[in-house]
């Protein structure tokens, strides 16, 4: 037997960062208390579009405990207008799609007019939150109502209230891309169907909502912000340009975040209001989301509206498929045509569909910001898709898992080009994969088409309506443009490492301590891990678009391997021998083939002290660290499929899922249990997607959904068997061979329930192409046939 232990890689070792967020010493941003800190509160705008008359502060600035208030228009005096537009377009993708975009970029309070009910118009800073939310009750408001824009295709009439003035459209963006001649296969397949689908506005939600925290030190000049967020670097460098400080005198950092899910993905208003607050008080000012204020504030997601035709050949064949879709993206669009070009990129899943044409459009609408959540454009190109599979194996009279294998690019055609950039601007190629091997094991994992066939025949006489969905997607992960990682081998023998992650609760403390331990031959333990700080390192991007597994342990592993070299050069100059002679071993180098020779990582951080009387080689720096910034070529690509089983309740219209099956591939695995978790739980949001929850509105524009009362989340009680298969195949694409997995759970349960539930109800001829699916509109349905 060897020796050498196994790697930590592939090993499903036990979270360790839940030992202190499962005993209470965890610390959120809630729990942050500062000396002297204010506590702010802000002013909402009870109606969805209306022009600001005036917002009158006199009551609320002469209330006890306040010491400061402020409205849009006095913010205006203060500080220059916020700049245009978070997120720019990669060149290479700008020159290869025909685009056009605008974007209005919200400021800190609102000024001109109220654009969504929900938005800030003033903010009170006082000495406790009981003081302030007192006085922000005395705040009075002159409003001049407008009439609310709230259909995204009204909103493009000649005729419909424009949103953004100075723009004098709704229409913010607007693109196409496309491959091969869609308009001649289409005019020359034998079969065309065409369908309207819709998938709703739901949003993250997570356990924790926002806040931000911000101290001003005018000794040195800086600001520090802790922000649940999870970008960092990004709210830091708006605050610097906003306070006009160097970015190195400003400092961010996420404490624990219960959840960000992709809603806090990118700067808010608030991030930098409370920031510019304690700069201008120079005391602590804190501000604290609650969750009414997070539903209407907080951006939400999806939201689409597809027209799709597909033409398809006798065997059910798909020969060309277009689709021209709209996203309402509410009154803001704060990170610009990501969502909207992920949802043209991922459209035709796994399938070889040679010809194309996607043209999606952005509207703006007086609803609270679209921003993407947990799938970002994914779950609403997998709608469409697979709904129209399943309509296209319905018209021929043939199973859909076998129209869908008919279709499926096989592992033999891999890499497999696809013929359209990505929104990184480089032409897709998925990397690796087996699709038809992951729906195969997904149909084995609930028991098999033919046995629940069977079933559902047996069960159906007895008056019983079962069905089976399928729900098949891939995944670009990894994206750029860049992460980074800083290394250093500490005098205790330690490895520290920091990186431009920033964690919400996937359990990267647990994953990167295994990926570094493999890398130096320490076990997890002896990995000393920091994230989301960015005076740990001064360059990050952040953690969003399942990227962080990918890109930070690509750059982790960059940084090593340079350190590795300067390792070995002083090892080799204590031992007297050539670093091509060496190995790590266990907590240090040896010689190889000469199990006593070993120097251990303590000596040689000893020896790369500065000093004379360290034994340094020449021409080798003091310090044992490194820094490196992985630049991904582009994307890997996960993908899974789904199935599952459901039973209609023909009087309630209830729909319960008996089973779930998930066959799922990121590459390499690298830690089984958080994997599976990070799956499941997205499944669990998905199905909370289909089944329940919904953001809702009035026709003038009032939230009807402002509560956790009326917004559905799923609950235990509604979570079904899940059985999790991975399959695995490395991406060429970065050393280890992983690919991203946090958002692929959620983007298939949607229409693979709305596929289980049209197949329990076939004999009536129902189809279900909107989410989501509600049990009343089931009923209504069944007593219409």
């Amino acid at each position: 037997m060897s020796d050498i232990p196994p790697p930590y890689i592939g090993r499903s070792l036990r979270r360790r960062e839940d030992r202190r967020l499962l005993t209470g010493q965890g610390q959120f941003i809630a729990d942050l208390v500062l000396p002297r800190m204010l506590h702010a509160v802000l002013v909402r705008s009870p109606l969805a579009h209306a022009r600001i008359r005036g917002v009158d502060l006199s009551r609320a600035r002469a209330a006890p405990g306040v010491v400061d208030a402020l409205n849009g228009a006095d913010l205006l005096q203060l500080l220059p207008p916020v700049p245009e537009g978070q997120i720019s377009v990669p060149r290479k993708w700008a020159t290869a799609i025909q685009h056009k975009f605008l974007n209005p970029q919200q400021p800190l309070l609102a000024h001109d007019k109220v654009r969504h009910v929900g938005e800030a118009i003033a903010i009170i800073a006082a000495e406790s939150r009981n003081h302030a939310e007192d006085a922000a009750e005395l705040v009075t408001w002159d409003l001049e109502e407008l009439p609310a824009v709230i259909d995204p295709e009204a909103a493009l009439r000649p005729n419909s209230p424009i949103v953004h003035d100075r723009l004098e459209t709704n229409l913010i963006g607007e693109f196409s891309v496309g491959r091969g001649d869609p308009d001649g296969a289409m005019a020359g397949a034998p079969h065309r169907l065409k369908r309207r689908f819709y998938h709703h506005r739901y949003a993250a939600v997570p356990m924790e909502c926002r806040g931000v925290v911000s101290a001003y030190d005018a000794r040195t000049d800086s600001a520090t912000i802790w922000s649940s967020t999870q970008v960092v670097h990004w709210v830091r460098r708006e605050a610097a340009a906003l306070l006009g400080l160097p970015e190195a005198r400003v400092r961010c950092i996420a404490l624990d975040v219960g959840g960000g899910f992709g809603g806090k993905g990118h700067v808010y208003p608030e991030d930098l209001l409370i920031t510019f607050l304690a700069h201008r008080l120079g005391r602590p000012v804190r501000w604290i989301e609650e969750r009414r204020e997070h539903l209407m504030s907080a951006t939400h997601s999806r939201d689409q509206l597809h027209d799709v035709e597909i033409g398809f050949d006798n065997d059910g064949r798909i020969l060309a498929i277009r689709d021209d879709y709209l996203v309402d993206c509410g009154a803001w669009n704060p990170i610009g045509s990501g969502v909207a070009y992920n949802t043209a990129v991922h459209l035709t899943g796994p399938y070889k569909i040679e010809n194309l044409a996607a043209s999606g459009k952005i509207a703006v609408t007086n609803k609270v910001p679209n921003a993407p959540y947990r799938g970002a454009g994914r779950p609403e190109a997998a709608f469409a898709m697979e709904r129209a599979v399943d309509l296209v194996a319905r018209t021929l009279g043939l199973e859909s898992a076998e129209v869908r294998r008919r279709n499926m690019i096989r592992a033999d055609e891999m890499p497999y080009r696809v013929g359209i950039p990505y929104r990184d601007g480089e032409p897709i190629v998925y990397d690796s994969g087996d699709y038809p091997g992951a729906l195969q094991k997904a149909l084995d994992a609930i028991g098999g088409v033919e046995a629940f066939r069977r079933r559902q025949t047996e069960v159906r006489g007895e008056g019983r309506y079962l069905g089976l969905g399928i729900g098949c997607y891939i995944e670009g992960t990894g994206v750029g443009p860049f992460e980074s990682a800083f290394v250093r081998i500490d005098p205790s023998g330690k490895v520290y490492v920091t990186c431009g992650a920033a964690p919400q609760g996937q359990g990267m403390e647990t994953i990167f301590a295994q990926i570094v331990a493999d890398l130096w031959k320490v076990k997890p333990e002896d990995v000393v891990l920091s994230f989301a700080d960015t005076a740990s390192i001064a360059i990050g991007f952040g953690t969003m678009a399942s990227r962080s597994t990918v890109t930070a342990s690509a750059a982790m592993h960059q940084a090593s391997a340079k350190l590795r070299d300067k390792v070995f050069a002083i090892a080799a100059n204590v031992l007297e021998c050539s670093p091509a002679d060496l190995e790590l071993r266990e907590g240090g180098v040896g010689v190889v083939g000469v199990p006593g020779a070993t120097l251990s990582l303590i000596k040689i951080a000893q020896a790369a002290r500065p000093g004379w009387e360290n034994p340094r080689p020449p021409r080798v720096e003091a310090g044992l660290e490194e820094i490196a910034y992985w630049q991904p070529p582009t994307v890997t690509w996960s993908y899974a499929v789904h199935a599952a089983i459901v039973e209609i309740d023909r009087d309630t219209g209830r729909v319960a899922v008996q089973n779930y099956a998930v066959a799922h591939d990121c590459g390499v695995v690298v830690n089984p249990l958080l994997v599976e978790g990070q799956i499941m739980g997205g499944a669990v949001q998905g199905l909370g997607g289909i089944l329940g929850e919904a953001i809702a509105y009035d026709a003038n524009g009032q939230l009807l959904s402002g509560s956790l009362m009326d917004y559905a989340l799923p609950i235990a009680a509604d979570i079904p068997p899940m059985a999790i298969v991975h399959q695995h195949s490395p991406s060429p694409l970065n050393p280890l061979g992983v690919k991203g997995v946090g958002e692929g759970g959620a983007v298939a349960p949607p229409v693979t329930v709305a596929n289980a539930v049209c197949d329990a109800l076939a004999p009536f001829g129902i189809e279900i192409n909107a989410t989501p699916v509600r049990p009343e509109e089931i009923v209504r349905f069944l007593r219409s046939r």
